[in-house]
């Protein structure tokens, strides 16, 4: 069975071999904790990918705030009579990867026999006291970023009922999905945004639909402006869109306008259901390019997707999609 080697780390001031039942840390002066916890089923079907990405995914909440990832405990639930645990190590050792590119230090963890596999973190953060992004921060004015393409959940859907060129789709999906959301983090705090979230379960338009409402602001969202990934658009087309992103749909119905002009298919995917899914930043209008530029650089996309408008514009609803 492959091994997990856990890497020394200053910070921890208790052993990760000693049989501990806490972790003791080191924790940085002058900065406030920032915490959160998730855990996926697989959606892919290599478990070393599947690792990465539920890691990334857990990461991702930290970041959306601007928040920097300072340590972590692995989540796992496993069928340890059913499946081989060399699944689990590779598991493991993707999440772990992830892991050490945030920065972070593997604290511990807990694990439970299952019927299903689940694999997550709980993460711990740092973030400036006074400075953070949250729902809130949506001002008129402002500009949309989106530093992923969408469609993580019909290409998932695909892969588990082995479509044709489902490998291809995971490799889309793994290549998007393990990318870490720490450079939109970085930008949050280096322009001193305001407004951001991460794209997960609920779709683009769900939790841009949060942020509006926490905001006391309407938002007009351009779904053909939204990057896609590749054969998204096509399979989405022929109804491959997984049972939460219809139900995403519906929810928040009474609180979307949707424009005549806009593809009935776009407009599903808006509330596609994402894993992993990328950063919505909400950048003054004075630095979106300097903004764009920044992630650009850095390998994430930055592209433009909506624009946040007063609480008594004369629109539809709080969320409108409409043509750019």
């Amino acid at each position: 069975m492959a091994t997990l080697e856990i890497q020394p780390d200053e910070r921890l001031l208790t052993g990760t071999g000693d049989n501990e039942d806490a972790a003791v840390l080191r924790f940085p002066a002058g900065k406030a904790l920032v915490q959160t916890v998730d855990f996926l089923t697989p959606v892919v079907n290599d478990p070393f990918r599947f690792g990465r990405i539920a890691a990334a995914n857990a990461l991702s909440d930290v970041y959306a705030m601007g928040g920097e990832p300072w340590s972590v405990m692995n989540i796992v639930c496993f069928p340890i009579k059913t499946l081989d645990r060399d699944i689990l190590a590779q598991a493991l050792r993707g999440g772990y990867e992830a892991i050490m590119e945030a920065g972070a230090v593997l604290a511990g963890g807990h694990s439970v026999e299952d019927d299903e596999f689940k694999y997550g973190l709980s993460v711990s953060g740092v973030i400036d006291p006074g400075h953070r992004a949250t729902n809130r921060g949506l001002r008129a004015g402002d500009d949309l970023l989106l530093t992923k393409p969408i469609g993580t959940g019909v290409l998932s859907t695909a892969i588990k009922g082995r479509w044709e060129n489902s490998e291809k789709m995971e490799d889309e999906v793994f290549r998007w999905a393990g990318r870490l959301n720490r450079f939109g983090g970085e930008a949050i705090q280096k322009f001193k945004l305001l407004g951001a979230t991460d794209v997960t379960g609920f779709g683009l338009g769900g939790h841009v639909l949060e942020m509006a409402q926490a905001s006391h602001v309407r938002v007009e969202l351009w779904p053909n402006a939204v990057p896609l990934l590749p054969q998204v658009e096509a399979l989405a087309g022929i109804g491959m869109l997984p049972a939460g992103s219809f139900a995403n749909r519906s929810y928040c119905a009474s609180q979307v306008g949707v424009h005549r002009a806009v593809d009935s298919v776009l407009a599903d995917l808006v509330f596609d259901a994402q894993t992993s899914g990328g950063l919505v930043l909400s950048v003054p209008a004075e630095k979106r390019e300097a903004v764009q530029e920044f992630l650009i650089s850095h390998g994430d996309l930055a592209a433009h997707v909506g624009h946040v408008l007063p609480a008594d514009a004369p629109v539809d609803a709080v969320l409108n999609l409409k043509n750019r």
